[in-house]
Formats: structure tokens, C-alpha cells, sequence
């Protein structure tokens, strides 16, 4: 007998700052917006900044290019958190990732979760001639935080390193339904960033269409 398994919104937070952070504060939206259209969906949380995921090591490198059958206990060892996060991921329905912009790009522990959780053969696989990427169920919502202006478009496009990233990424991993909730100007004067963050707030409605397919 076949059981139904409510929808899972794995949130995945990475400011440093807690109190304060606008990416946080756009998520905590995203989320209720989501559980909003889904209300039987359950939400799992990693906030890396109080729990930070470890950084790849060579016994991490080693197992992700080993033959399940071949690994040692050491290798399983190193492995286990990247299969833990990897897990959660693949039972995700929606994926939601916070993050503000630091030196042009993402915070390093949300790219030490990225290191873990790209892993061939796993979210992955090359057959020698092209890519394919293995996670194919969820979608993914990116909630970005700019503390300077003009990264949409403007002089500092170049020089965003985040979205393109992060988009990038899971559109490699097999998720091509990637939206995103952006706000820039959050360190400008409060009024800028007041009205950068309404109209970051004001995309959200309509990320999820409530639809008895989807629920």
C-alpha cells in the first residue's frame, strides 16, 4: 500500500547575522507563503551560521570517488554528512535557500553545504561525454540579500557572484525550477533600503499557485 508523504520545505539559512538579516527576514516570508499553499507540508531547517556543515576533506574527496562496496569504514565516516544532507535534499519539495552577498559571492558555509551535496554519481553523473544532474524533484527559491545597489541590471552586475551561482548550481544538480526574491540596498540609507526590501516583499505572492496537483 502505497502512503502519502506530506511535502517537505527544506530551508537552508547562511547569514552570519541573525537579528537584522534581510535574506533571513525573506525567507521567513517565502516560508509562510509556502506553507500558506501547502498546509500539510512539513519545514526542516539548517541555519548553517549556528551549525555550520564541515569543509570537504581528502577522505571526503577519496569516498565520493569510491565504489560503495570498496569503502572503509573511515571513508563511510567521511561521508555521512554528505549523505545526510544529500537525503535531504532528494525528499525536498521545495528548496529554500537564504543568502546575503559577501565579497561578491556566497557565504563559505553555504559552500561548504554546496560541496557536500554536489557529488557524482549521487546529485550527478557524467557518462563521458555530458552531465546530467539527478535531483530532479524539487524546486528551488533563492532568497538574496545585496547590501549595495545595482547588482539587477546596474554597474555591479559583474560582480554578482550569488545568484548566477547558486542558479547555476542547482540547475546542474537537475532543479530548473529556480525563482528568486531579491533585495538590494539593504546597507544603503534606510529609505533606499526600505523600499529595495517592499519590493523584494512584494514578488512573493506569487511564487506558489495552489493547484490540486501540487498539493
Amino acid at each position: 500500500m502505497h502512503v502519502a508523504t506530506s511535502p517537505l520545505l527544506l530551508r537552508i539559512d547562511s547569514s552570519a547575522r541573525n537579528a537584522g538579516s534581510q535574506s533571513r527576514r525573506l525567507a521567513d516570508q517565502v516560508q509562510a507563503r509556502w506553507q500558506g499553499a501547502h498546509p500539510d507540508g512539513r519545514v526542516q531547517v539548517r541555519d548553517l551560521a549556528v551549525e555550520p556543515v564541515g569543509h570537504i576533506q581528502a577522505a571526503t574527496i577519496q569516498g565520493f570517488y569510491t565504489p560503495t562496496n570498496q569503502q572503509t569504514p573511515a571513508l563511510r565516516d567521511a561521508l555521512a554528512q554528505s549523505d545526510a544532507l544529500i537525503a535531504e535534499l532528494k525528499a525536498a519539495h521545495t528548496l529554500l535557500i537564504s543568502a546575503p552577498i559577501y565579497n561578491f559571492s556566497v557565504p563559505s558555509v553555504l559552500k561548504a553545504w554546496v560541496d557536500q551535496v554536489v557529488r557524482i554519481n549521487q546529485t550527478f553523473r557524467f557518462d563521458g561525454t555530458a552531465f546530467e544532474g539527478l535531483v530532479k524533484g524539487p524546486r528551488a527559491v533563492l532568497a538574496l540579500a545585496y547590501g549595495a545597489p545595482g547588482y539587477a541590471g546596474g554597474p555591479m552586475a559583474g560582480l554578482d557572484h550569488l545568484k548566477p551561482y547558486l542558479t547555476s548550481v542547482l540547475n546542474f544538480l537537475g532543479i530548473s525550477d529556480v525563482q528568486t526574491v531579491a533585495a538590494e540596498a539593504t546597507n544603503a540609507d534606510p529609505d533606499a533600503a526600505a523600499t529595495s526590501i517592499a519590493a523584494a516583499e512584494r514578488q512573493i505572492p506569487q511564487l506558489f499557485q495552489v493547484s490540486a496537483t501540487d498539493r
